[in-house]
């Protein structure tokens, strides 16, 4: 047994090959403990750890379960994360949610930030992380919940990246405000489920989907009662699902001004953000 045999294992289940190849290295470098210096050296894989590699992939090529669930960890932005059957997978394009939130914060100097749907706590622990910015994450899931205090655990972000239990803006408390309000919320609409890769279904669908044909219910909620909780001149930035961005952009627009939609690596409407407008 080689690696390569173990990458078809893989590709042969119809997994594409790049990726393959990237996932392998991730087994083996997750239960073998077998990293690139260890290649460069010309170490040799142990065969037992081989056979465990072996028997993940095809646990991987059986199931499409994600491999970020069978190693229990997820990369993202330079950091690994715990994630699980309770919390959604970091995607890569939700580093451009981070990092111009981030931006945000520092070119206003804010120090108080809300992550609703928080999930695995990878934006609040990024945003908590880059910034001088105490974030509280909130999300409805208490074990989503407990895997964002672990995420936090791990990254040392005590007092700065903090958890509660919440709604929406249900625990939100009598007198609390922020200078930034950020959101991954559920934006897939419901018709959408059947037509999803396998991967997608080991997510929970409460991150995923709405109950609305448009997958804009979460959007109108968080956009009509966060200027309630927003400090003056502070900031509403949300990830965006596919073809949302103009009807998001239009129920910005009557609180929210100066309103931008930020474009992916593939060109895709991925963020919108925009400034309360001056109450009068």
């Amino acid at each position: 047994m080689t690696i390569q045999d173990i990458v078809k294992i893989l590709t042969d289940s119809g997994i594409e090959p790049n990726e393959a190849n990237v996932e392998v290295k991730m087994l083996i470098e997750h239960f073998a403990g077998y990293g690139v210096k260890d290649i460069i050296m010309g170490k040799k894989l142990d065969e037992k750890k081989l056979a465990l590699v072996k028997e993940k992939a095809e646990l991987r090529a059986k199931t499409r379960q994600p491999i970020q669930h069978i190693t229990g960890f997820a990369d993202f932005m330079g950091e690994k994360f715990i994630v699980n059957s309770s919390v959604l997978i970091p995607r890569d394009e939700t580093e451009i949610l981070v990092r111009k939130a981030v931006e945000i914060i520092k070119e206003n100097n804010f120090k108080m930030a809300l992550d609703v749907g928080t999930g695995s706590g990878c934006i609040a622990c990024m945003v908590a992380k880059h910034s001088g910015c105490q974030i509280i994450g909130l999300d409805i899931s208490t074990d989503a919940l407990n895997t964002a205090l672990d995420n936090a655990s791990r990254l040392n972000l005590f007092n700065k990246a903090i958890f509660r239990k919440s709604d929406i803006f249900s625990n939100v408390k009598p007198g609390e405000s922020f200078d930034i309000i950020i959101s991954n919320p559920p934006y897939i609409p419901p018709r959408e489920k059947a037509n999803l890769q396998k991967e997608v279904s080991f997510d929970p669908d409460i991150a995923l989907f709405t109950k609305d044909p448009e997958g804009l219910d979460f959007y109108e909620k968080i956009i009509k009662e966060s200027p309630s909780i927003l400090n003056k001149n502070g900031f509403l930035i949300f990830e965006l699902g596919i073809g949302q961005a103009q009807a998001v952009k239009n129920l910005m627009c009557k609180d929210f001004t100066e309103v931008q939609i930020l474009k992916d690596l593939a060109g895709i409407d991925r963020v919108i953000y925009g400034k309360l407008k001056i109450r009068n």
